[in-house]
């Protein structure tokens, strides 16, 4: 039985790694600068945090309405692009309650 509990788990981690890896876009080659040389996801994450940084220090209250508006979209697209470009692993919180549970009933 514990052989077969162990196999479950290793069996599921596998899954879980997979879909996780798997989940990126599938039809965006890696960003460019001028859609012509491709640039490494650390230089380009530096460039977005410099740009928002740029748009926090810009003085606000002489813009009109909609160029705040403008600003705040590009700012939500920074930050969906910085996202991206991070990666990672992400469990979600029901993955990670059967697995703590599963360790818990098998030790």
């Amino acid at each position: 039985m514990k052989k077969i509990a162990i196999l479950f788990i290793a069996c599921s981690s596998m899954i879980l790694s997979f879909t996780a890896t798997a989940s990126g876009s599938p039809g965006k080659d890696p960003i460019t600068a001028n859609n012509s040389v491709p640039i490494d996801s650390a230089a380009q994450i530096k460039v977005l945090e410099e740009r928002l940084t740029e748009i926090k220090e810009m003085d606000k209250s002489a813009l009109s309405r909609s160029e705040k508006k403008e600003l705040k979209s590009e700012v939500k697209e920074i930050k969906k692009e910085m996202k991206a470009l991070s990666g990672g692993v992400y469990i979600s919180a029901g993955a990670l309650i059967v697995i703590l549970i599963l360790l818990i009933i098998l030790l």
